[in-house]
């Protein structure tokens, strides 16, 4: 079992914390790099977006089928072991990524990156847990969520100056020396664990409640939401709006790029005002947001997609901190891996949810599945529908976290 607190200096020592963080950018930059390539890989491999969408999906099945697999592991053997080893294949799976001849060479490899990548995002968040003091649990989890925040933006942004500039393989190999510098980071300056005997598996059904069963529930419908934002965007923006790679890169960066100012501030919060209150302020924002996509852009355009963007992006940052705040506060020192990995589970099978379901909504609203070809204004048509019924669910999620806060009396 992982030593439940590392000693004081080794809380502050900025090369954990660059481990860690950086294990979790790699993650997240892995969930969002391939988005924006979307169209150029249809181009590229002569295929329709129901194939290509699966150089995206098979890594978020890969992720969600792996993420709770993960956290019981690394509880077993060592968290800083098991992270070492994700460092590992993630790099390896980059690499194969980026030397994939073929469209389904790409998806298996995306397939091996996507279980590298459940294990630094569940063994991050596990040690960050093991590593921080309980009055500062809501900061930590905060920059989680801004180094999250910071993949997120590098990913499309990075990937639309590189698709301007090269070829849709170095999306990919851009990640391999990044891989390597986590993994340096790891080895040297994670403390070391003694491998632990085998235990039976976690029962999860013991580990659940009400409480935790709704914070992984509304945790997967906002992930839908925030994956349907990266599929639908790269599309409105540049077959719809007509955009540049590069634009539609910068563009896409700038949610993301608040978030990344908003992660510890959203902790603080948590800490401060108790993560019930900060959760439903989080999903409100996020339904506002995600209906202003739905009516702005057509009246204004970019600006009014921009505004959407603007106020759902605080609220996601708001949610996140404060939902694994309450999630992980309680959790006990030998279950931290496993309450990480079913966090990660629903945030991963929302994330699948938006990349499959929402982009069926969106490609059923434009009314053909050869996007490349579909007009501007059925683009648009898309997006309404499509963003109607995500600020719907976010709306019941709402209403959900408002109940549960009466009836526990926060």
């Amino acid at each position: 079992m992982e030593p439940a607190q590392s000693s004081g200096a080794d809380r502050t020592n900025p090369g954990i914390t660059g481990a860690l963080t950086l294990s979790m950018m790699l993650a997240s930059l892995g969930t969002s790099i391939a988005n924006i390539a979307l169209p150029a890989l249809a181009e590229a491999f002569s295929a329709p977006f129901g194939e290509v969408k699966w150089v995206v999906v098979a890594y978020l099945v890969a992720l969600t089928i792996s993420v709770v697999i993960a956290g019981w592991l690394g509880d077993i053997f060592g968290l800083k072991r098991l992270l070492v080893i994700g460092l590992g294949l993630f790099g390896i799976a980059s690499l194969l990524c980026g030397f994939a001849p073929n469209l389904w060479v790409l998806i298996g490899a995306r397939v091996l990156q996507g279980v590298g990548a459940a294990v630094l995002m569940t063994l991050s968040m596990a040690l960050m847990r093991a590593t921080a003091r309980q009055e500062r649990l809501g900061r930590a989890m905060g920059l989680l969520g801004t180094v999250s925040a910071l993949g997120t933006a590098l990913g499309p942004s990075l990937g639309g100056f590189i698709l301007s500039a090269t070829h849709w393989q170095v999306i990919f190999l851009v990640q391999v020396p990044l891989a390597v510098l986590a993994l340096v980071l790891a080895s040297s300056f994670l403390p070391n664990s003694p491998r632990a005997e085998i235990r039976r598996p976690v029962r999860y059904r013991a580990m659940l409640n009400a409480g935790l069963v709704l914070s992984l529930l509304i945790n997967l419908l906002v992930a839908a939401v925030m994956m349907t934002t990266l599929i639908v965007g790269p599309f409105y923006l540049g077959r719809g709006l007509g955009l540049e790679d590069a634009m539609v890169g910068l563009i896409m960066a700038i949610g993301p790029t608040i978030s990344i100012f908003g992660g510890l501030p959203s902790g603080r919060l948590a800490d401060a005002w108790g993560p019930q209150p900060v959760v439903r302020i989080g999903l409100a924002l996020l339904a506002a947001g995600a209906f202003l996509l739905a009516i702005l852009p057509g009246m204004i355009g970019i600006a009014g997609y921009i505004v959407a963007i603007v106020i759902l992006t605080p609220g996601y940052q708001l949610f996140q901190a404060a939902n694994n705040t309450a999630a992980l506060a309680d959790a006990p020192k030998d279950q931290r891996g496993a309450v990480s990995g079913l966090l990660g589970l629903s945030r991963n099978l929302g994330l699948v949810l938006g990349a499959t379901a929402m982009s069926a909504v969106f490609v059923q609203g434009v009314g053909t599945s050869s996007l490349v070809q579909a007009s501007a204004m059925a683009i648009a048509q898309g997006m309404r529908l499509t963003f109607t019924l995500a600020g719907g669910m976010l709306v019941l999620s709402f209403l959900a976290a408002s109940g549960r806060s009466s009836r526990s009396g926060h």
